[in-house]
């Protein structure tokens, strides 16, 4: 029997989809946010997604849903759009815990960091993630290719991303759509698989 096909739209203003949205971010970052931000992630996270003008808003996500359900995700923006951005967008959400403040700005500043060396005219992806059970049918090249359109009709002139040196999946994928990778970081420690690839090509077709 043929499968739905899947169909992709920009993300709404919702804390439904919020949380889906902190779903797929958590699992493109192996658990980093609920580790970060402890048992209210979820809604911490969904609170940012909902509010227009940061880095996990909904303004930035495209869904990709099959048969009326999301199966995955795509996050992104422009380097000129994340200099906008507010230095933690996290301590707005309504019941952020304030005594781990002080250790999420701690621990979020390597990402920080990198996030900071994107260079202006690059758009960067900054998550893509597919359901398991939908994997390995075209779903994370079609999203790729819809962040690559949006960031052509913005004005950008390359696509960027980082991905986990162990992550060698996503780096084949990366790769057939003509992504090379161009710097390691850190440059200066080796944090073996640990470390981050920046990935990158000009904007004329992904």
């Amino acid at each position: 029997m043929t499968r739905p096909s899947v169909s992709l739209r920009p993300a709404q203003s919702t804390l439904e989809e919020g949380r889906a949205c902190v779903r797929y971010l958590d699992e493109a970052a192996e658990g980093f946010f609920r580790i970060l931000l402890g048992r209210r992630a979820v809604e911490i996270l969904a609170q940012a997604y909902v509010q227009p003008g940061n880095e996990y808003s909904y303004e930035h996500a495209i869904f990709a849903e099959r048969d009326g359900r999301i199966v995955g995700l795509a996050l992104g923006f422009t380097a000129e759009q994340r200099r906008g951005f507010p230095a933690n967008p996290l301590a707005r959400s309504h019941g952020y815990p304030r005594v781990r403040a002080g250790i999420v700005r701690f621990l979020m500043g390597p990402m920080i960091r990198v996030l900071d060396t994107v260079p202006d005219g690059d758009f960067y992806l900054l998550s893509l993630a597919i359901d398991g059970d939908h994997r390995g049918q075209g779903i994370g090249s079609a999203l790729m290719e819809a962040m690559a359109q949006r960031a052509l009709g913005i004005g950008a002139k390359r696509f960027a991303l980082d991905v986990a040196v162990k992550n060698e999946g996503a780096r084949r994928l990366y790769e057939r759509h003509g992504l090379a990778v161009e710097s390691k970081w850190p440059k200066r420690l080796n944090l073996g698989s640990l470390g981050l690839l920046r990935m990158a090509k000009p904007l004329r077709s992904i």
